[in-house]
């Protein structure tokens, strides 16, 4: 059985995922000690909207099935409204996670900055 999850992510991370072969998430940097994927496409989209197309430029959105019984081991986290719920993967577990991937990641949503001198 595997659970669907969600992660935003910009196009330097996209252009990463796209190396592994559509198969495992880029490691984290060190100030990012936590990698978090989340739990519905409403929170991802409004993460790529309102957080890495203002930062980036683009925001992506990314789709992908783990393994339910590894993601056991995780307590989802809420970290605001209702659909805010993320699963917190510390950074030196990501490899395991990555492992834990069935088939894909698959990119359903993207989004740019509108570039008002183009209009």
């Amino acid at each position: 059985m595997t659970t669907t999850l969600y992660r935003p992510v910009n196009k330097k991370e996209l252009d990463l995922i796209k190396g592994s072969d559509w198969k495992k998430f880029p490691p984290r940097l060190p100030e990012q000690p936590i990698f978090y994927p989340v739990l519905n496409l409403e929170y991802a989209r409004q993460i790529s909207v309102e957080w890495n197309v203002p930062a980036y430029g683009n925001g992506y959105v990314t789709k992908f099935e783990v393994n339910s019984n590894y993601l056991k081991k995780f307590k989802i986290q809420n970290v605001g409204g209702d659909i805010h719920n993320e699963l917190w993967i510390p950074s030196e577990e990501l490899d395991e996670f990555n492992d834990n991937i069935i088939g894909l990641i698959e990119v359903i949503e993207s989004y740019e900055k509108e570039n008002p001198a183009t209009k």
